[in-house]
């Protein structure tokens, strides 16, 4: 690898999935054919205290700064990805672009469909840059699986389609408000923009954009602790399930109910997608990562479910043997392989990140969600 193309990027925001970018460029070696390698050569947060672990972990970063404009200004760091608040989105994405840096950032692009239309405006002005938006579940083996039978037109007449993004994180009517559960930071959205590109990015790739949507949505603590004794509201949505209708190609409907759950109970971090159809139905979930569930009908004959162990399968090949298991981990890998053979050969392979006209089909749907939710009624999705 020595010789291979280096990129230097910037880190902004240096939380949780900032450590889980960092930790995946550390371990670029695992894939065996990387066309460029990442540099953590720049990081940037508020809180300094976070700086230690990246600069233990990192020699080669040149610059720790708690304004992002000092990183944007250093000419060394190439691209960036940033995950911060989502009130935040708009200004920093649109100064990353502007400054000229790549971008991978943390969905849902923008606080609403405003943000997000501006950020997309200031990427048409640079067609020169890459900006992707972080989405690593569908990168799963099993998710990939289910793209393909998707791609291959494998289940005759689609009868419905489930997917969702669950978890538990909220379950717990103790745990003290943070900015995710505050509309001025988090956004009207609630859990849909916390929580729905993960669920729509592989939908929205297969081409499967919703006309209209029927929106459940739960606000099941509507107070918390502030942490200091006190109780604040909590007004963001907890818990959404969009009943969405897809027109096909031969002008057919099918339902396809999405759900993103901050609170469910038995959910520690679950993503799931299920198709059934007249010829075949498939299932997959991240509850169960290495286990694919597929029924294909003959015709008069029985119907029965087929449970296949996945193994080790990749869009990018890996030193890890194919009997083994899969994981998040990977999955980031996987969707930072993804990033950086784009950036460094213009083709990110079979699937790639996801992409600004797909963060802005979600903010659509999203958005119609919230009108219905609003006026108890379906509400078609605005189409441009």
């Amino acid at each position: 690898m020595n010789n291979m193309r280096k990129i230097k990027f910037g880190i902004i925001g240096c939380g949780l999935m900032g450590r889980e970018f960092a930790s995946a460029a550390a371990r670029w070696c695992h894939l065996l054919k990387p066309t460029a390698i990442p540099e953590i050569a720049a990081i940037c947060d508020k809180n300094s205290d976070l700086f230690d672990w990246y600069l233990q972990s990192f020699p080669g970063i040149i610059m720790a700064t708690k304004d992002y404009r000092e990183l944007l200004a250093n000419d060394e760091v190439e691209a960036v990805y940033c995950a911060v608040p989502h009130s935040l989105h708009k200004d920093i994405y649109i100064d990353i672009i502007k400054a000229g840096k790549h971008l991978l950032g943390e969905k849902p692009f923008g606080i609403d469909m405003q943000a997000n239309q501006a950020i997309l405006d200031e990427i048409e002005k640079h067609p020169g840059l890459m900006v992707r938006s972080s989405s690593e579940f569908p990168f799963y083996p099993g998710a990939q699986r289910v793209a393909r039978a998707i791609q291959e037109n494998e289940f005759g007449k689609i009868i419905e389609v489930n997917a969702g993004f669950l978890h538990s994180s909220d379950i717990n009517p103790n745990k003290a408000i943070n900015w995710k559960r505050m509309v001025d930071i988090n956004g009207e959205y609630g859990c849909m923009g916390d929580l729905g590109l993960h669920v729509f990015h592989l939908p929205l790739r297969m081409g499967w954009m919703p006309e209209r949507v029927y929106a459940q949505l739960l606000n099941l603590m509507p107070e918390r602790s502030d942490g200091h004794g006190g109780i604040v509201p909590c007004e963001t949505w907890d818990n959404a399930i969009l009943n969405c209708d897809v027109r096909t190609e031969d002008g057919r409907y099918f339902p396809m109910i999405c759900k993103t759950y901050r609170i469910a109970p038995g959910e520690t971090d679950t993503w799931y997608i299920e198709i059934k159809g007249t010829r075949k139905s498939i299932a997959y979930s991240t509850k169960y990562p290495k286990t694919l569930m597929t029924m294909d009908y003959e015709p008069g004959g029985t119907q029965e479910w087929r449970r296949e162990d996945l193994g080790y399968e990749t869009l990018f090949p890996c030193i890890t043997g194919g009997i083994f298991e899969f994981g998040f981990t990977d999955a980031i890998l996987q969707m930072w392989a993804a990033f950086v053979e784009e950036l460094a050969t213009g083709n990110a392979g079979d699937f790639g990140c996801a992409t600004p006209e797909e963060t802005r089909l979600s903010h659509r749907v999203f958005t119609a969600a919230l009108e219905s939710q609003r006026d108890k009624k379906a509400v078609e999705i605005l189409k441009s």
